[in-house]
């Protein structure tokens, strides 16, 4: 996740008047900033490539469980290669917030993003769910439906006002929410062994 913190903490730098508070962070690699090339290609796709592959692995570190998988491999999808996607595809100049003659790009990259925000919480909240019923997992249980619930709420925000001058706060803060969940999974597995579940489904 370094590669994206920093790509999205730089990007704000790189353009002149940029606000953390009411713009996107989406804006700082759209099609027509100086740098977007660069954050795209050294940043954000890399961020998440590595996702996807933490995601994909990391299950296998888990008790064999449906809602577990579905969990993990949605996040993978929805929260790792759609960083892939959204960095392939960047958003208009300014992001185009009223979809004024839109390009091609700017709607797969608001597609990817909603699904995203709409199926990372949920994901979250199955893991969570999963785990309930083995006993070394209670603390990441916890931490996976209460991120979850905590991400909706800033989903809800985010989606019902979007013309709100703080909608480049509630992104943050559901981003933020998401990378929390990120470091508490991976300092689960660190204290864990593989256990040896390969299979998909």
């Amino acid at each position: 996740m370094s590669f994206f913190i920093v790509s999205s903490i730089v990007g704000g730098f790189l353009i002149e008047n940029y606000s953390i508070l009411s713009q996107y962070i989406s804006e700082t690699y759209a099609i027509d900033t100086e740098y977007g090339v660069i954050l795209r290609t050294f940043g954000f796709i890399p961020s998440g490539i590595l996702l996807t592959l933490f995601c994909f692995i990391g299950v296998t570190y888990f008790q064999p469980s449906k809602l577990i998988k579905i969990g993990f491999y949605g996040i993978g999808i929805f929260y790792g290669l759609a960083t892939v996607i959204v960095g392939i595809f960047p958003c208009d100049s300014g992001c185009n917030r009223q979809l004024v003659d839109p390009s091609t790009s700017q709607l797969i990259h608001n597609l990817m993003g909603l699904l995203t925000y709409i199926f990372v919480p949920i994901c979250m909240i199955l893991i969570g769910v999963g785990l309930r019923k083995f006993s070394n997992n209670n603390k990441f249980s916890v931490q996976s439906i209460a991120y979850g619930a905590i991400s909706i709420l800033f989903v809800y925000l985010l989606i019902y006002n979007s013309n709100s001058v703080y909608i480049g706060l509630y992104q943050r803060m559901v981003e933020i929410v998401f990378i929390i969940w990120i470091i508490s999974c991976a300092i689960t597995i660190k204290n864990k062994k593989p256990t040896g579940n390969k299979e998909l489904w």
